[in-house]
C-alpha cells in the first residue's frame, strides 16, 4: 500500500486535474468522494483504480479497506485529501474511477427522461436521481447539459448513475425515433395551447423533455413534441426549479405503472 503525505506529490498533482472534464475525458477517469458513493461504484462493478483515504477514513472504514486489493490502496495525509476534495469538509476518502463504455443502445419502453442544455450540475444530478426513484427506464442528456462525472452532479445523483441508463445523445435524433415508433413525447412550456399536467392520460411508454433553467425548452424540440404541459403556479413564485418540475411530472406519469 503507498503512503502520500505531501500534495506537491507528481501523482497528486495529476489526479487534481480530474476536477477538469477536459482533462477526465482524456484520461478516462474521474472522481468520486465519500464512502457512500464509492460502495454504490463498487456494487455496480465501476473499475476502481484508486482509493485515496486519510486517517479519518481509516477509523471509519477500516474493515471495508482491509477487504480491498491493497495495490490501489493510498494512505494520504489530511491535507492531501483536502487538496483533492472539493467539499467543505472531506469525508475521509475519495476513489478515481475509470469512465465505463458510454451507454448507446436505448430499449424504448417505460418512461425517458430527456435534458435540453440544462446546465446546472445540481439539476441534472437530482433529476437522475429522481427518475432512478421513480422508476423511469433511463435519462437522455443532450447538446449543452452539465457532464455527470462534474463532482456536483456526481453528488447530486447519490450513485443512481449506476442504477439506470445515463445516455448521450442529441436530442433530434431521439424524438424522431420515438415518434417512429409512436411513444408520446411532452414538453413543458406555458402557452395558450399547453395544458395542466394532470389531464395527461398516464401510458407506460412516454418521454419527457425538460430544458434549460433560464430559456426552458428549444422551440424547434416543442414544436416536435405530441403535447405540450404545464404545472399550475398557485403561489406568487414566477416558476419552479426545473427539478422539482421534473420530479412532479415523474411521479405523475409512473404513479400508475
Amino acid at each position: 500500500m503507498k503512503e502520500i503525505l505531501s500534495t506537491k506529490n507528481a501523482m497528486i498533482k495529476e489526479l487534481k486535474k480530474l476536477h477538469k472534464k477536459k482533462y477526465r475525458e482524456e484520461k478516462q477517469q474521474y472522481i468520486i468522494e465519500g464512502f457512500h458513493l464509492i460502495e454504490e461504484a463498487e456494487k455496480a462493478n465501476a473499475q476502481i483504480d484508486w482509493v485515496l483515504f486519510n486517517q479519518r477514513g481509516r477509523t471509519e472504514w477500516s474493515d471495508w479497506l482491509d477487504e480491498q486489493p491493497q495495490e490501489r490502496l493510498i494512505q494520504v495525509s489530511y491535507e492531501v485529501l483536502e487538496s483533492l476534495s472539493e467539499l467543505p469538509t472531506p469525508q475521509g476518502m475519495i476513489a478515481i474511477i475509470r469512465m465505463p463504455e458510454l451507454e448507446n443502445t436505448i430499449q424504448f419502453s417505460g418512461g425517458w427522461l430527456l435534458l435540453d442544455n440544462v446546465q446546472d450540475p445540481g439539476n441534472v444530478g437530482t433529476m437522475i436521481r429522481t427518475a432512478d426513484a421513480a422508476g423511469l427506464s433511463g435519462v437522455i442528456l443532450g447538446e449543452g447539459c452539465s457532464d455527470i462525472y462534474n463532482t456536483k452532479v456526481l453528488r447530486a445523483m447519490q450513485g443512481s448513475n449506476y442504477h439506470l441508463p445515463v445516455i448521450f445523445k442529441p436530442l433530434d435524433n431521439i424524438i424522431d425515433m420515438f415518434k417512429k415508433l409512436k411513444i408520446p413525447i411532452y414538453g413543458t412550456e406555458l402557452n395558450p395551447e399547453a395544458i395542466i399536467y394532470q389531464k395527461i392520460p398516464r401510458t407506460k411508454n412516454y418521454a419527457l423533455i425538460m430544458g434549460n433553467e433560464g430559456q426552458g425548452i428549444s422551440p424547434r424540440f416543442l414544436e416536435e413534441t405530441d403535447q405540450n404541459i404545464y404545472i399550475p403556479i398557485k403561489g406568487a413564485a414566477e416558476s419552479l426549479n426545473v427539478a422539482i418540475a421534473a420530479g412532479i411530472l415523474m411521479y405523475h406519469f409512473e404513479s400508475d405503472n
